[in-house]
């Protein structure tokens, strides 16, 4: 990634900050994309101490507008674009009768209509470098989660939506792939909180036995498959999840 951009979502902490920062360690300039401007500061200073640029966009993704915004910020700063990965996302569960409509759209917004927009103003800018898409899914895309039904079909939803893309730009000079993490130690699983009345069996499917997935491990795959070196995948959907889904 010597002498590239990468533009990293929800990289206030967790994965997106791990990820801009492997990215810079690795000679990328980052443009870094959260609603959270105390978290995108802290990764700044990390990017830097690479010896690298971090450009802060702080943005509300689940508002269509910022999406574009985002990407023009990058490409306004650097001039090109060679990355993007769509890390951002978020988590609400809830019993599904009861499930509010306005944290269903939170969901949807934040999870699959924000990554399409993004990739939409990226892509003209990407065939331009030979660039690259990465999509964080989860291991909700391939199995049902209780209580999760908007994060599932987020993440599911996302999942096709690379395939669909790939084979869209099958003939084109770009990487369109995605990755699907098993439970990792982020904001999101610190936040976890089950619905009043939550049967604790059903929650415990998704617990790996070997323990959770390390927020570096993806990280080094997300970087990975926003590199040159991942040039042979194209339209992949890699799963880390610690063997939950090898049954």
């Amino acid at each position: 990634m010597a002498d590239k951009v990468a533009l990293i979502t929800g990289a206030g902490g967790g994965l997106g900050r791990a990820t801009a920062i492997k990215l810079a360690r690795a000679g990328a300039d980052v443009c870094i994309v959260d609603i959270k401007a105390k978290g995108l500061a802290e990764t700044a200073i990390e990017i830097e101490a690479a010896g690298r640029i971090a450009l802060v966009h702080v943005a509300d993704l689940s508002q269509a507008a910022n999406c574009a915004s985002s990407v023009a910020a990058a490409v306004d700063s650097f001039g090109r674009l060679d990355a993007l990965c769509n890390v951002a996302g978020v988590l609400k569960l809830a019993n599904s009768h009861e499930m509010l409509l306005a944290d269903w759209n939170l969901v949807l917004a934040v999870n699959l209509t924000a990554p399409f927009l993004l990739s939409q103003t990226a892509i003209p800018h990407l065939l331009k470098t030979n660039g690259a898409i990465v999509n964080v899914a989860s291991l909700a895309a391939h199995m049902g989660q209780a209580y999760a039904a908007a994060y599932c079909a987020t993440k599911a939803g996302l999942v096709h939506m690379t395939k669909a893309m790939a084979m869209e730009y099958l003939k084109q000079p770009i990487r369109i792939n995605a990755l699907s993490p098993g439970g990792m130690s982020t904001p999101i699983a610190a936040n976890f909180v089950p619905p009043p009345g939550a049967d604790p069996e059903l929650l415990a499917r998704f617990r790996p036995l070997r323990g959770l997935v390390e927020v570096e491990e993806m990280a080094d795959m997300v970087a990975y498959l926003a590199s040159d070196a991942s040039r042979g995948f194209h339209g992949a959907v890699l799963q880390m999840d610690k063997g939950v889904t090898a049954g």
